[in-house]
């Protein structure tokens, strides 16, 4: 399975206005998590954001809040933010524009967010303008991939690919999902760990 790690700059040339990584302070991380919440990987990725003090920014898929609205009021509750990840983690570049705006707009009927991550990073510049302009929203994508999805790479594979990439103002993604949640027990608190030996702060977007 290959994907970029961290993301190229001219990739991010492609897509101007989305987010791929934070200015400003220098000691602040951006830590999110996709696809859930699920009923056994969100606890755990909160229980372990609680003890360390951090926050992330989780996107969501509706379906899944409708399933689990327990879990994201928790995640709510706990001072993280949200934001829409569709509803059903569908792919732009397989839908037409109106049936993504459509599912998009399910899931911001359960979440309450302007923060909108495509599903695999994959959407139509067409779907990005209608996102921005007509649902009001900011793309967020990402600067480093984690691939705590791929079964291919070894949970220590894993942990080394956020920590040869990340830096303030690095939006890193991680994934509160079944698929993921071997990688991310391993993984996520050696990076809180180290976050905190390093000085810096996690922050939502």
């Amino acid at each position: 399975m290959f994907y970029p790690v961290s993301i190229p700059w001219w990739i991010r040339k492609i897509y101007p206005h989305c987010i791929w990584q934070m200015p400003g302070d220098s000691r602040k991380v951006y830590l999110s998590f996709d696809d859930g919440p699920h009923p056994v990987a969100t606890p755990y990725v909160l229980d372990q954001l609680k003890a360390y003090g951090a926050k992330a920014t989780f996107f969501c898929i509706g379906k899944n809040v409708a399933a689990h609205g327990g879990i994201y009021q928790r995640i709510l509750n706990e001072g993280h933010r949200v934001g829409n990840h569709t509803y059903s983690h569908t792919n732009g570049w397989e839908t037409s524009d109106g049936d993504y705006m459509n599912d998009i707009g399910a899931a911001a009927n359960l979440i309450d967010s302007d923060l909108f991550r495509p599903p695999y990073g994959r959407i139509r510049f067409s779907q990005l303008r209608k996102i921005r302009e007509k649902l009001h929203m900011k793309p967020v994508m990402w600067s480093v991939l984690s691939g705590d999805f791929d079964p291919g790479i070894s949970n220590e594979k894993c942990a080394d690919n956020v920590f040869r990439y990340m830096k303030p103002g690095s939006v890193v993604v991680f994934h509160d999902s079944q698929k993921a949640h071997d990688k991310v027990k391993y993984v996520l608190p050696l990076v809180l760990e180290a976050i905190r030996e390093r000085g810096w702060v996690t922050e939502v977007l």
